[in-house]
């Protein structure tokens, strides 16, 4: 951003102007992606993960999106477990991984068989859940009734976030 905006130059690299504004827009960019992930974060490490995936269908967050949401929450551990026998298995064989050709072509033979084989288990789950009566939206025993203290968060939580808005649209206007 620093180096395509137009504005007061700070300084000029080689000939091309780092300008006031860009570096501005960069670090406001930077700061809302930083709060975004930071909340996330905060709710995903806060809330069960059964909690997390009905408050999203709750919120009307597509059904689809959820659901490989929710399987890739699933699954991450088994590949990352199949990844990890498969290199156990290469290094008993006295694989090392170098910076050659013949290494890049192990790890991609690797890759490869990781991707086959977790197609294979997708087809296998996909087939059992159908047999099982799966119907598109999970069962989930988690109990989830807004209680006074949730009300009087949310109403906190958005009062925050207006006076922050506020806050945004007055500073350009003092500075």
């Amino acid at each position: 951003m620093s180096l395509t905006v137009e504005g007061s130059r700070l300084v000029s690299i080689r000939g091309v102007p780092v300008t006031y504004e860009g570096v501005r827009y960069g670090s406001l960019i930077i700061m809302r992606a930083v709060a975004a992930v930071t909340l996330v974060l905060t709710m995903l490490g806060t809330m069960k993960f059964d909690t997390t995936i009905k408050a999203l269908y709750m919120l009307r967050v597509p059904g689809p999106l959820v659901q490989m949401l929710m399987f890739t929450y699933r699954y991450i551990f088994v590949l990352l477990d199949e990844f990890s026998r498969m290199w156990r298995a290469m290094s008993c064989k006295g694989f090392v991984l170098k910076a050659n050709m013949y290494a890049l072509s192990m790890l991609g033979n690797v890759v490869g068989m990781l991707i086959v084989k977790s197609y294979e288990r997708a087809d296998r789950v996909y087939k059992s859940m159908i047999s099982k009566g799966y119907t598109g939206s999970p069962m989930n025993m988690a109990a989830f009734n807004m209680v006074t203290r949730d009300y009087a968060l949310t109403v906190l939580i958005i009062g925050i976030a207006i006076l922050l808005r506020m806050y945004s649209v007055i500073l350009p206007v003092v500075s």
